[in-house]
């Protein structure tokens, strides 16, 4: 989903850019984004291997993922990005070795932080290893991903813990499959609406890649705008920055029964994130400070402009 906010980004800043994809189709846009274009498998290790030798590259950006159009609680969703996310991420380490790369940038996620303690999250505080249904294995896949990067031999590795990503090429763009289900009030508000979320405006995502670039010591940074918040106040405002009628509120024991327990449980559970270490240390701050704002503006201005590439 970066892709498309980042490279712009990157040659304003004065960077040369060579951007990967798996889709013949999507050469074109990232060539019109003002960077060189590979297509090339992350999984297929000697040919990654050989597209980033020939790049040479001073520092390489990990926003490796295989998301589906739209997420279905009761499927393992997250099967082909947990693998992107293992050995995609331990080719892409080698391949960046191998072309002498300084330094790797690599997007991770804010919201796997353990359901536990105090509701918003920094740096510090443990993984949800012990997550239920397929989240365990995405937040193992993810803490793999970090211990990779961050203990990566011979490069400098930063890790860029994002929030719940809004704007153009997002499930929560105006296009989005989260908008259709809010459109339609299948996106309820679970139990009490306790789960923390932190979004963040993939533009503000794009711009931290640059900043943790340039600039900023080696480590893990939430990357989230400045206000977590419950499910029970965001979604609310999201349906009314859409339009859409205000969503039902669902008992958990009845939503266990039609999305299962796992996706009730961090619903209701899911904790923040703390932006604190970012702003210090890499110099970054979100130019969508809030969501409540933010919604209301990209939501407005109908950001029909399609799912990004990454």
């Amino acid at each position: 989903m970066l892709g498309k906010s980042l490279l712009p980004l990157l040659r304003a800043a004065g960077h040369e850019a060579t951007g990967t994809t798996r889709r013949e189709e999507r050469v074109e846009a990232i060539r019109a984004a003002g960077a060189e274009a590979v297509v090339c498998d992350a999984l297929d290790a000697g040919a990654l291997r050989g597209a980033v030798v020939a790049a040479a590259p001073d520092a390489v950006v990990h926003a490796l993922t295989a998301l589906p159009a739209r997420i279905v609680p009761r499927r393992d969703y997250l099967a082909a990005t947990n693998r992107l996310r293992t050995e995609g991420t331990r080719n892409l380490l080698a391949a960046a070795r191998a072309a002498g790369a300084r330094r790797i940038v690599a997007e991770s996620v804010a919201f796997l932080y353990r359901a536990e303690g105090s509701w918003v999250k920094d740096e510090a505080a443990p993984p949800f290893l012990d997550a239920p249904g397929i989240f365990r294995a995405g937040a193992e896949a993810t803490v793999e991903l970090e211990r990779r990067v961050l203990g990566a031999e011979g490069i400098e590795g930063v890790v860029l813990r994002m929030g719940w990503l809004y704007g153009p090429g997002t499930y929560y763009a105006s296009d989005g499959s989260q908008a259709a289900d809010v459109r339609r009030r299948r996106a309820p508000v679970v139990g009490a609406g306790t789960g923390v979320f932190s979004f963040l405006h993939v533009d503000d995502a794009a711009a931290a890649v640059v900043a943790a670039l340039e600039r900023g010591a080696p480590g893990a940074y939430n990357v989230v705008d400045d206000e977590p918040a419950p499910m029970r106040e965001w979604l609310p405002a999201y349906a009314e920055a859409l339009g859409a009628k205000p969503p039902r509120r669902v008992p958990a024991w009845l939503a266990r029964l039609i999305a299962g327990r796992a996706a009730v449980q961090m619903l209701t559970e899911l904790r923040g994130a703390s932006n604190a270490k970012a702003k210090r240390e890499l110099g970054w701050s979100p130019a969508h400070p809030s969501w409540r704002q933010g919604f209301a503006e990209v939501l407005a201005a109908g950001d029909l402009s399609g799912r990004g590439f990454a």
